[in-house]
């Protein structure tokens, strides 16, 4: 099945998958020097890809803004004034030496879309937005969804202030560095009232589609994530005049967390669990100092929020029976936590069906990793598919989806646009027609 069939014969699988490849080399080629794709939040080289993205959305006839937060937001009319906007997007930033498709397949899928929309001279009736979202990898600030949060109001100022680098910019600084108002981050909040639905179309990061050989993954959870940094202070001496029972290693001590970390995700009572550490940094540095101090992330990801919390707390509750007993400090704060998210059933629905009007095969799933529409659900109705990653690769440079593949999945996204505008339309038609007849 083509992706013009899915999609009423308003894309043509071949022109598509073509277009798609060109914007996903010109994204690409907006990186930092290295391996892969470099592309930090809130730095010129995110900013330059809004902008790009931002020429295309205009070149689609749409209009185009940036919020306070730093997304890019356009929109196509519908054809009924005065309706909420149905959106969909996704991200445009990417982790340290990454690939060129985690949340840029969303956002150019979504440009496809709105051009198909445009050009077929029958848009929807309600308005169409696509959303390219700042900041969604934690890789700069250790918190994910920056972007979407501020949308979603789960974002202040304090939180702004207080999120620093590694080179220690703090949140705040770096908004400021390329132009954008974080004493303006309010603003950047949606109401309820102006959205109808949100659907974002990602890269499975898994191997799932893959190997059972499905074009299309249907979301009905996303995994919530705690993430801890974990400071361990002990006392920097000389590796050869300092004997084991006298000293307080950090470095020891932290690779204590990071097999007990591994340890209680592995035990039956956590299934589903992942602990992960992936950052450490220690001091001093030196091959022949005892290190001194250690700073390292914990990042504990469940599809149980209670579970998730708890774990949280025994690691934490660990480390320091870990620490105190080789007399080292301990000290922990959070810097992010986002409960799992159960995702609406009709937006799901609305996905299936556009699958099952054309025989598109899929299967319903959960997701591992955390998503932009994980926190626009907090303010609108929100759906999430996925179509396959190749071996289930992502976060790095070999991360690759066909671009047959996100044609395909850019006329399901289609179809189920159109199935949600349907769905709404008629719902208010029924509304509307109830309070005609009543007297």
């Amino acid at each position: 099945m083509s992706a013009a069939e899915l999609a009423g014969h308003d894309l043509d699988e071949a022109a598509v998958a073509a277009r798609i490849g060109v914007m996903l080399e010109e994204l690409a080629a907006l990186t930092e020097p290295g391996p892969g794709v470099t592309r930090l939040a809130y730095t010129p080289t995110e900013r330059r890809a809004h902008d790009l993205v931002a020429s295309w959305l205009r070149e689609a006839g749409l209009t185009v803004s940036v919020d306070a937060a730093g997304n890019t937001i356009a929109e196509l009319a519908g054809t009924e004034p005065g309706l909420p906007a149905i959106g969909t997007g996704s991200h445009l930033d990417s982790v340290r030496s990454g690939g060129r498709f985690d949340g840029i397949a969303g956002v150019v899928a979504a440009v496809e879309v709105v051009r198909a929309l445009a050009d077929s001279g029958t848009p929807l009736r309600h308005p169409v937005r696509v959303v390219a979202f700042a900041a969604e990898e934690g890789a700069r600030f250790g918190q994910s969804c920056i972007g979407s949060k501020a949308v979603a109001g789960l974002l202040d100022e304090e939180q702004v202030a207080g999120l620093r680098d590694a080179d220690g910019i703090s949140l705040a600084d770096a908004m400021i560095s390329v132009g954008l108002a974080p004493s303006r981050l309010r603003e950047a909040r949606w109401q309820p009232e102006d959205w109808a639905a949100f659907l974002e179309l990602h890269v499975e990061q898994g191997a799932i589609l893959g190997e059972q050989g499905l074009p299309i993954g249907i979301v009905d959870l996303v995994s919530g994530s705690t993430r801890l940094l974990i400071e361990c202070r002990g006392r920097a001496t000389h590796s050869g005049s300092t004997p084991m029972a006298g000293r307080a290693d950090a470095l020891a001590a932290a690779a204590e967390i990071i097999l007990d970390a591994e340890a209680i995700a592995h035990d039956p009572r956590h299934h589903g669990t992942r602990c992960t550490v992936g950052r450490l940094e220690v001091l001093p540095g030196s091959t022949t100092t005892i290190p001194g101090l250690t700073r390292l992330t914990l990042d504990v990801r469940d599809v149980d929020s209670d579970r998730q919390r708890d774990t949280a707390t025994e690691l934490a509750r660990r480390a320091q029976v870990a620490c105190d007993r080789r007399g080292v400090g301990v000290s922990f704060t959070l810097i992010g936590d986002a409960s799992p998210v159960v995702l609406p059933v009709w937006v799901r629905q609305a996905v299936s069906e556009a699958c099952a009007e054309t025989g598109a095969r899929y299967r319903v799933m959960s997701s591992g990793a955390s998503h932009d529409c994980q926190m626009v659900n907090h303010v609108v109705p929100a759906g999430l598919l996925f179509v396959p990653s190749r071996g289930g690769l992502s976060h790095v440079p070999e991360e690759w989806t066909s671009t047959t593949d996100l044609a395909y999945g850019a006329g399901v996204l289609l179809g189920a646009l159109r199935r949600i505008d349907r769905t709404l339309s008629s719902l208010a038609d029924v509304a509307g027609d109830s309070e005609a007849a009543t007297p």
